[in-house]
């Protein structure tokens, strides 16, 4: 699986510069870290169905990115992160796809994950027909026990959006959680004392409790096991360690992290979400 240290190497990579002329690592106001999350399930997906694959070669697949769903029931709105779904109207010619994004988001890729992507079918980002397999992304990266309700509502509301929208589509949930002891907040007082060239505050963690307070928090969230249940079909977990001031981001793999087999475990997530997508969708 290439997602968890892809995004992981990304992340070491400052983002844009901010209105106060500013670079950050993460930015609470930012989805970059969402969009490259996302594109690394999509990448590990399609390398882990060979289903998928077929679709993809066969032109039976399109991508939606930042996708807005409706709840068919309620009428309620939710922009998911990616959406692999089948190709909506005037979904041809398309100069976008997984491949582009590379560069419109400027990935890092060692030889082995380009080699593994161009082996791979390209998949367009084009208008979205009927929605297949729906993915949330988000990150807690500081004040954890200060985050969790918001967390936990965006999730939930995510994946009855989806199901709302859908029964049959797949909602993922990918979460990634900050291990490290401290953290810069990109807060309107770290901004002012980094333009005026002043050392910011670095917030203190209590770890590996506020860890592993967020992951407790996760097992609340609903979860699904057909499709005419409501929860989310897959939840997995990457654990990073982030002070989001310029120093190497670390990958967590060890506990308090998702192990092997886990629920939880990223791995898991995909090979879940491969076996169910290659059940669910055998006849389209």
């Amino acid at each position: 699986m290439y997602g968890p240290r892809i995004l992981t190497r990304f992340l070491e990579r400052p983002g844009p510069e901010d209105s106060a002329g500013l670079r950050w690592q993460y930015h609470s106001r930012s989805d970059r870290h969402s969009k490259v999350g996302s594109w690394g399930v999509a990448l590990d997906l399609l390398a882990t169905s060979s289903l998928l694959r077929a679709h993809a070669d066969e032109g039976k697949v399109v991508l939606g990115v930042n996708h807005t769903m409706r709840d068919f029931a309620t009428g309620r709105k939710k922009d998911l992160d990616l959406v692999v779904a089948r190709p909506g109207a005037d979904a041809t010619g398309r100069a976008r796809s997984l491949r582009s994004l590379v560069d419109e988001y400027q990935i890092p890729l060692t030889p082995e994950e380009e080699g593994t992507l161009h082996a791979l079918p390209d998949i367009h980002v084009a208008p979205v027909g009927a929605v297949l397999i729906a993915l949330e992304a988000k990150a807690c990266m500081t004040a954890h026990v200060k985050a969790l309700p918001r967390l936990y509502d965006e999730l939930n509301s995510s994946h009855l959006c989806v199901h709302g929208a859908s029964s049959q589509a797949l909602a993922i949930a990918y979460v990634q959680v900050n291990h490290a002891d401290q953290f810069i907040s990109s807060n309107p007082k770290n901004v002012l004392l980094r333009s005026h060239g002043a050392e910011p505050e670095r917030t203190q963690h209590r770890q590996p409790d506020d860890t592993l307070r967020v992951l407790d928090k996760l097992t609340e969230i609903p979860r699904r096991s057909s499709n005419s249940g409501h929860g989310f079909d897959a939840i997995g977990v990457s654990v990073l360690e982030l002070a989001n001031d310029g120093s190497p981001v670390r990958l967590v793999e060890q506990s308090p992290a998702p192990q092997s087999g886990d629920s939880f475990h990223y791995g898991s997530m995909i090979v879940r979400m491969a076996h169910e997508y290659d059940a669910v969708f055998s006849r389209i």
